[in-house]
């Protein structure tokens, strides 16, 4: 499943039961079939029946995920504690190199990859009011490429996170009055074609500066902090229409 069918069927789910399945079902697709949904700088409203905070949604395995809060790992997780300090995607095995992890840390990394989750991989989100989420991915196997995976594993997170928002009472904004100009509109769908500024500039005939200021004009109307979840939220309220349609080569 691409991106856009992947926006088109989250768009009519009413529930995150069926939201969070439609996730797992993609990254199981990738290689990724265990999946996580948390919410770490607030408390999250609505979540699934049983996953007490930071968790919203996970489908990791049970005897993990007993082990993983009755000794509030949480608490020493590395996922949970550096997922902050990162601007994007990361695979967990890059944190011991990234990072100075503690003992502890180290700890539920061992213990989680002993419990069948391998390659794993984390997508920070992030939203208004500081509010920073994450959706984790991993492997029963250890012969998928988290590299390789990592702009669709991407993708998905923040569609999934978009979705969400959008069900959640206490995080659902108003988009009805947003309106976007021709050059923004042009700016963006090109991008969502996978051009960069630069290419964007010279089929437009204007210079990449220009671009990256319409494009941060874009952001700040749609209350996005990056491209993507801009590309998204942009598809999802028909803003843009893209020259490329299903065949987009938008990273999915």
């Amino acid at each position: 499943m691409d991106l856009f069918s992947f926006i088109e069927c989250s768009n009519q789910t009413r529930s995150l039961s069926a939201l969070f399945e439609l996730l797992v079902n993609c990254a199981s697709d990738e290689g990724f079939s265990q999946v996580a949904y948390g919410a770490l700088t607030f408390t999250e409203a609505v979540r699934l029946p049983n996953h007490p905070p930071p968790a919203v949604a996970m489908n990791f395995p049970s005897h993990w995920c007993d082990r993983y809060f009755e000794r509030k790992y949480y608490e020493i997780d590395p996922v949970v504690r550096r997922t902050p300090t990162f601007s994007g995607p990361f695979a967990w095995d890059e944190l011991g190199s990234r990072c100075q992890l503690q003992a502890g840390e180290q700890l539920v990394l061992d213990e989680s990859r002993e419990a069948g989750l391998r390659n794993g991989v984390s997508v920070p989100l992030f939203g208004p009011l500081g509010r920073v989420s994450v959706v984790s991915f991993a492997s029963r196997h250890d012969d998928v490429e988290p590299a390789l995976r990592m702009s669709r594993l991407n993708a998905l997170a923040w569609q999934f996170h978009v979705a969400f928002g959008e069900m959640n009472p206490r995080l659902k904004q108003d988009c009805s009055q947003i309106e976007l100009s021709d050059r923004e509109r042009d700016c963006l769908r090109w991008i969502a074609e996978g051009k960069s500024s630069w290419d964007v500039g010279m089929i437009l005939k204007i210079s990449d500066n220009t671009v990256n200021f319409h494009v941060k004009n874009v952001m700040k109307k749609l209350k996005t902090t990056n491209r993507t979840m801009a590309i998204i939220k942009a598809i999802r309220l028909n803003l843009i229409e893209l020259p490329g349609g299903s065949e987009s080569s938008f990273p999915m």
